[in-house]
């Protein structure tokens, strides 16, 4: 039976945040389920499948970066991590680990809502008209199906999260233009950078794709970095779409 609404696990050991998050989440909307540790995370994500995962760093049994790290074996579902780190290395952990965004505690739970609704909206929509018709980009060994949203190198399927593919798709649709970091930021997360920490996320989620797409992430040749400005995905040529 198809969902009448998206389903939200929020995972958070302080049982006062879990419940205002309820609280507010449901009255947006959602339907809530929550869990107090890493362990009972995994438990609830199997037995509920959400759409989105609202994650606190610190949690007892796994914190949430393992927790992240374990979803990620399996599933491609948003995360959004919340932590009272405020320092960039462990914002930088968090994605590292595979979140799709990151709030530092305290927050405001309307801007937790705002992102929430971006993803959510970002993963349920079709895929944007483009100058090309959808089929599959090609790079050297590097298929891009933008139909199934899917990465092949070498004929081998390359896993990545929803805002990896996203990000992968934002600059090989405009090879060879440079892309600011702060647009890429505003395109994929919906907000506006505030800080240097905000661009700081785009070198991260680029050293990610680097390393499951390049065949030397440390020398790379499929994204470029403009020093200074943001990235330039190389030149690509289209075909029809492909069967494996």
């Amino acid at each position: 039976m198809k969902r009448t609404k998206d389903k939200i696990l929020v995972v958070d050991d302080d049982a006062a945040i879990r419940q205002m998050l309820e609280v507010r989440l449901s009255m947006a909307g959602y339907d809530v389920v929550t869990a107090a540790d890493g362990g009972a995370a995994i438990a609830r994500f199997e037995e509920e499948q959400p759409d989105l995962i609202v994650l606190d760093v610190m949690l007892p049994q796994l914190d949430g970066c393992q927790v992240c790290q374990k979803l990620r074996d399996r599933s491609q579902v948003p995360v959004i991590m919340l932590s009272a780190l405020a320092e960039i290395k462990d914002r930088i952990a968090g994605l590292e680990a595979g979140a799709d965004d990151y709030l530092v505690k305290p927050f405001s739970p309307r801007e937790l809502e705002a992102r929430i609704a971006t993803i959510l909206r970002r993963v349920r929509d079709a895929p944007p008209n483009r100058a090309t018709p959808p089929g599959t980009l090609e790079i050297g060994s590097l298929l891009i199906d933008t139909n199934r949203q899917q990465v092949y190198k070498n004929s081998q399927r390359v896993w990545l999260t929803y805002t990896e593919f996203k990000l992968l798709e934002l600059l090989f649709e405009r090879a060879g233009e440079p892309v600011s970091r702060a647009e890429i930021l505003e395109q994929l997360w919906g907000y506006p950078p505030n800080r240097q920490a905000d661009l700081r996320v785009i070198d991260v989620y680029v050293a990610r794709l680097r390393a499951k797409i390049e065949d030397d992430p440390k020398n790379p040749e499929l994204i470029l970095t403009v020093r200074g400005f943001g990235y330039v995905a190389q030149r690509l040529t289209y075909r029809e779409p492909i069967s494996f």
